[in-house]
């Protein structure tokens, strides 16, 4: 279940209370033909709100849902991101008014580095190739594309829904005028992390109701398995001397371009296995030493007001011999996702075979570490409110004794070896 950004007001407006009836009655509605009546609704409302930037109204409403109807909440939550990542719009074109559907497709690209993963501006000669194998790989028939001249760190990207439907409009503006943006002029710097998520940003046109993919077209729906398999095979070994040529220095690997919500979430889980890897080989070429002579340091963290929740797992790294934490890597927990178990959903996907692999984010975290080569592995009981270094701002880690501390290399690391919170 996800959570509100903002804290909500107890007084709704006109606006935040058609929202809040829209979402109640799609959860009541006891037919499909009027739960799609309802969302047309819905939408509507939710597009006039983004299209005029209020976003305040949209945060207050799903704020006061999240307390009074967990339910509606869900709904609006579904909706306002749907409305955001998709439209129709529409192109003149001979004297006719023709509709277009847009979507703005995420395409993650996990990176991992010791030194520093680049971001910002994409040259045009790259820019170039990299549309063209988008669609060539990637893309239905009859389709338009327009690609971002820009490569995002998580904290470059449309920090709300209003801003994301902004860029959607923008994006699709150009591939329908076959135009190029210009390049945000100033991104926001982004926190260095020796693994990290990098994006493209795209926004793929084609009439009402055609298909927008590869996988689905006709030909392809009775194997669309298959055909997202291949697409993403193609477009990894087309994409990746290009993508590579914008990180140097890093290791990638590329995901399959999905709708901007559904592929940013699939990365924020994927880079957490890598985080570990990528934290184990820093350390053990930095420091000179083998996996083995490293000791990690496993707590739960959660807000001071949550009742026990824990939201994430902070990983302490020390050498086996010594208490001092060297270095920490935060495992978030998304969706569904506790200390007991695996999500819902995936269960729901496994089937009753699916109780039998459950797995915890402990679990996972134990065995990546393993395979990392860590074997002397603590974990404390104890649920820690997240703190934060007041200079630097970075996480602080529980040590073996259970003290919250910095992260700090060793005053006699060799020089010019990076240091990441």
């Amino acid at each position: 279940m996800r959570r509100p950004s903002k804290d909500s007001s107890h007084k709704l407006t006109a606006d935040s209370q058609r929202l809040v009836t829209f979402a109640q009655a799609i959860v009541q509605a006891a037919s499909r033909i009027e739960e799609r009546s309802w969302e047309h609704s819905l939408d509507t409302q939710l597009q006039k709100l983004l299209k005029s930037g209020h976003q305040d109204t949209i945060d207050t409403t799903l704020g006061s849902l999240f307390k009074e109807d967990l339910n509606a909440y869900d709904v609006l939550m579904d909706c306002v991101e749907a409305v955001s990542e998709s439209t129709v719009v529409t192109h003149e074109e001979k004297g006719e008014t023709l509709r277009y559907d847009a979507l703005l497709v995420a395409v993650p690209i996990l990176a991992w580095t010791r030194f520093s993963i680049a971001s910002g501006a994409i040259p045009a000669d790259l820019l170039g190739t990299l549309s063209a194998h988008f669609a060539a790989h990637l893309l239905a028939e009859n389709t338009y594309m327009a690609m971002a001249p820009t490569l995002y760190s998580i904290d470059q990207l449309p920090r709300s829904h209003a801003e994301t439907y902004a860029k959607t409009l923008k994006l699709a503006q150009a591939a329908l005028k076959g135009s190029t943006l210009k390049a945000d002029p100033k991104p926001p710097e982004t926190a260095p992390f020796l693994a990290d998520t990098r994006y493209l940003l795209v926004t793929v046109v084609a009439p009402v109701g055609a298909p927008l993919f590869r996988w689905q077209a006709p030909a392809s729906q009775s194997d669309f398995i298959g055909e997202r398999a291949a697409a993403l095979e193609q477009w990894r070994a087309q994409a990746t001397p290009s993508i590579a040529r914008l990180l140097p220095g890093c290791g990638i690997e590329l995901l399959l371009p999905e709708a901007y919500y559904v592929a940013c979430r699939e990365a924020d889980k994927l880079i957490r296995p890598v985080s570990i890897r990528a934290a184990v080989h820093y350390l053990t070429h930095t420091l000179s030493i083998e996996a083995s002579e490293l000791r990690a340091v496993i707590a739960g963290f959660g807000e001071e007001a949550a009742d026990g929740q824990i939201d994430e797992y902070r990983v302490a790294f020390t050498l086996r011999q010594t208490p001092d934490v060297v270095y920490g890597i935060v495992w978030p927990l998304y969706g569904q996702e506790d200390e007991d178990g695996t999500p819902i959903e995936g269960l729901i996907h496994a089937g009753i075979a699916g109780l039998d692999k459950q797995t915890t984010p402990i679990d996972d975290i134990l065995a990546h570490l393993k395979e990392a080569g860590v074997t002397q592995i603590k974990r404390h009981s104890e649920r820690y409110v997240g703190e934060y270094c007041d200079d630097c701002g970075a996480p602080l880690f529980a040590d073996p004794a259970g003290e919250l501390v910095h992260a700090e290399m060793p005053e006699d690391t060799p020089q010019g070896s990076e240091h990441f919170h």
